[in-house]
């Protein structure tokens, strides 16, 4: 029998707007205190950066961009997540994001993009795990997949260009670049572009984790570029980007009525 894992170790996360015109300048300052991460291949300009993808799900009364909106403490996101292009041996990831307070989480389990129909639909995720040790994440990910009748509502896609400390390896910084997201989407064309709306073209998310304390470098570089945290929200501002007058708040039911909310059918995997 696979004993549970852990949940990830609980991080601090920050998250800044800036505006594209600043990258470089931002690149410049980091350098002495930065380097490429390790598990990330350099693109022609020598950037280290790759793309993410990742199709968010929700309940039927959108539990999750609720909780969100209201800021409540401890909350969960549910996403599959994959990377870069489509080919044989693509990857996806069943992740649940965890929250609480400014500390985030996470449960990740790995399997073959291949596969990715068949376990959710039967539920056969030993068969197809990478690492049985993430038994229980995956586990953990499709109870609540199926208890809660979770449906993909957004698609959020961006160029990710990551470094890690040079002195404090537990610290991870990244820019997250031409933000897009598409709703409805189907996970057979996850790694497509239709229909995607970019949030905010003109500015990238600067995001800085770390375990304990923050390193007094980015303390300093905050202050030099007067950066304003953020509670930024991918999932939640794409919904919004899409459906939703931002200036008038809708009860959960009002979101199903209008169609915001699609129930789960399995031809969204396979048309």
């Amino acid at each position: 029998m696979i004993e549970a894992t852990k949940i990830e170790k609980y991080r601090y996360e920050r998250k800044y707007y800036l505006a594209n015109n600043r990258l470089e300048e931002l690149r410049a300052r980091l350098k002495p205190f930065v380097e490429p991460d390790i598990f990330t291949g350099l693109n022609e300009f020598g950037i280290s950066e790759y793309t993410v993808r990742s199709v968010y799900y929700d309940t039927p009364f959108m539990k999750y961009y609720e909780e969100k909106k209201e800021g409540v403490e401890l909350r969960n996101k549910f996403r599959i997540r994959v990377y870069d292009t489509e080919q044989s041996d693509s990857i996806a990831f069943l992740e649940i994001k965890k929250k609480v307070g400014v500390r985030i989480g996470k449960h990740r389990a790995k399997i073959p993009y291949s596969s990715l129909n068949e376990v959710l639909q039967l539920g056969n995720l030993e068969k197809h795990l990478y690492n049985k040790t993430h038994l229980y994440d995956g586990q953990k990910f499709l109870y609540h997949f199926y208890k809660n009748s979770l449906s993909p509502l957004n698609l959020v896609t961006y160029e990710r260009e990551a470094y890690m400390g040079k002195f404090d390896k537990g610290v991870r910084i990244t820019f997250d670049k031409n933000v897009r997201t598409t709703i409805y989407p189907q996970l057979n064309k996850i790694f497509g572009e239709q229909g995607a709306k970019y949030l905010s073209p003109e500015y990238f998310v600067l995001e800085i984790k770390y375990h304990d304390e923050i390193p007094r470098w980015a303390l300093s570089i905050i202050e030099e570029f007067k950066l304003n945290l953020k509670a930024i929200s991918k999932y939640a501002d794409g919904l919004e980007s899409h459906l939703l007058n931002t200036s008038h708040r809708f009860s959960p039911v009002s979101y199903s009525r209008i169609g915001l909310y699609k129930p789960l059918t399995f031809a969204t995997y396979n048309e």
